[in-house]
């Protein structure tokens, strides 16, 4: 059975699905699985690989048909042929066929926009090329520094009180208080700003709503920045010689938003919980062994913040991982099973330090351009946080820990911890370069142990009472090697006596 095979329209499904337990249960026509009914995306991604190979046939919301790219090697060919596939949802042949209807649940992430991770050829190079060209003016040393006292503001929030939540009051607010200054609208960062993001995100009721706050605020910010450009990504897209237009600019605004945070807010999340409940782990932090950029790496191996990015489409009929892929076909790129396929990682246990073959921010035209703002936030996020609270503890069992979760990626609810209370640190201050202070004495080479003796005066003229001067540093002196004496020569007519054995010895062993 292949994915173009779909349900017949008309059927009463409640009375043809089995009951919820059962072992049919996630089954569609042909006895294909539901991706948005499985309980264990993971579990069954594994199951799937037996059945079907790197590349297998699934069913998405209203049974649409689409491929699921689960070996690491189909996945790369899959992005790095933008001969053979594109991001142009408009040929789908589900689409065209009227199959996806326009409130499927996964259309806002299907449909076609004109923005760079949708367009492709020449489009593509004129906005993309807007989108790194404005991202290769960040400094990312100042970056750092704003990333470092965005987390002691943070933490200052809790740290009085022993006991926090990681996820609701850290790692969902530390990625939108950076990405507010790097957009350009630092003063609109704020809880409201936080909770819509999440809720358009989680695509709620009120998600609709929460969306159109989040816009109504890049259209704020790109109508101020065309009236007057300043240093931040709004500008530079908006003064790029691609002329983006207001709206190009506000849609890649929203999509370097939304991208990064939730990315952001994933991957935070992951490293913070796997330092947590991992002992082994935490003592490769604490020893040395594993630096914080590494153990990023690692969690980006284990839990990429997207678990299938939607979607790529066939251009033409070919084959990819041993199945016959029609043109016009879906196809999901999957950074999960592709980053714990069997050809590449035998041994899941095993650490991945120093090897960024992971799939987690993509690859090819459409790699993620955004993907070092990333790793600079959880880098200098998790590190700063584990300096102010060092005896941070999880505060529940492992086992009580709560996620939602969705095709398109797993985020954890709740990190309760608890840790000793600590005072808040003094942010206000501005950063700057301290006078140099001066040299300790027992740091120089050598010091005259003696000092010269004065001369003494004549008899006839007194001496002035010396004033008392400060005490100079003493300099440096250089000890110079003492020369050896030489014999002198014989005088004249005194017969030359031949030196002893010893005598030569000792003359040759000096040199001379």
């Amino acid at each position: 059975m292949t994915p173009e095979s779909h349900a017949p329209t008309g059927t009463d499904r409640s009375r043809l699905d089995p009951p919820p337990g059962c072992p049919a249960h996630g089954l569609g026509p042909g006895g294909l699985h539901r991706l948005h009914e499985s309980e264990d995306l993971g579990t069954l991604y594994e199951k799937l690989r037996e059945e079907h190979g790197p590349v297998a046939p699934v069913l998405l919301h209203d049974d649409v048909p689409i491929w699921i790219v689960l070996g690491h090697t189909e996945n790369l060919h899959m992005v790095r042929s933008p001969s053979q596939f594109c991001r142009d949802s408009r040929i789908w042949t589900p689409l065209r066929e009227g199959l996806v209807k326009p409130d499927h649940p996964l259309m806002p992430h299907i449909a076609w926009q004109p923005i760079a991770s949708h367009a492709e050829g020449d489009e593509h190079k004129r906005l993309r090329g807007a989108v790194m060209g404005a991202i290769s003016t960040i400094d990312f040393r100042s970056l750092r520094r704003y990333i470092n006292r965005s987390t002691q503001v943070i933490v200052n929030r809790f740290c009085e009180r022993g006991e926090a939540d990681l996820v609701g009051q850290f790692t969902e607010h530390l990625p939108m208080a950076v990405m507010c200054e790097i957009l350009g609208m630092p003063d609109e960062y704020n809880d409201r700003l936080v909770e819509c993001a999440r809720d358009a995100l989680k695509g709620t009721e009120t998600a609709i709503a929460s969306h159109t706050y989040v816009m109504e605020t890049l259209s704020r910010l790109t109508a101020r920045r065309r009236a007057q450009p300043e240093e931040d990504l709004a500008s530079y897209l908006i003064t790029h010689p691609a002329r983006l237009t207001d709206d190009e600019v506000r849609e890649h605004l929203r999509l370097v938003l939304f991208a990064a945070y939730e990315a952001t807010t994933n991957l935070l999340s992951n490293v913070l919980l796997t330092v947590l409940i991992d002992p082994r782990f935490r003592a490769q932090l604490n020893g040395g062994q594993m630096t914080v950029p590494e153990a990023v790496e690692q969690s980006l191996w284990n839990e990429p913040p997207f678990s299938t990015v939607f979607a790529y489409f066939a251009k033409q009929e070919t084959e990819l991982g041993g199945q016959r892929i029609r043109r016009g076909d879906g196809l999901l790129f999957a950074p999960l099973p592709a980053n714990v396929d069997p050809r590449v990682r035998p041994d899941l246990k095993a650490s991945m330090q120093g090897n960024r073959s992971h799939l987690a921010f993509g690859g090819g035209p459409h790699e993620c351009p955004g993907q070092d703002i990333g790793r600079s936030i959880a880098d200098v996020g998790v590190d700063a946080l584990l300096l102010r609270l060092p005896d941070v503890e999880l505060d529940c069992d492992q086992d009580e820990l709560r996620w939602t979760a969705s095709i398109a990626s797993r985020h954890l609810v709740e990190l309760p911890v608890q840790f000793a209370p600590k005072p808040p640190q003094d942010v206000s201050e501005t950063p700057h370069h301290k006078a140099v202070p001066t040299q300790r004495s027992d740091w120089q080479i050598s010091i005259s142990q003696s000092d010269p003796k004065p001369a003494a005066p004549a008899a006839a003229q007194p001496q002035p009472q010396p004033q008392p001067q400060p005490q100079p540093q003493p300099e440096p002196v250089l000890v110079q090697p003492q020369p050896v004496p030489v014999p002198p020569p014989p005088a004249a007519g005194e017969p030359v006596r031949r030196k002893g054995a010893w005598q030569r010895f000792l003359l040759w062993w000096r040199g001379y």
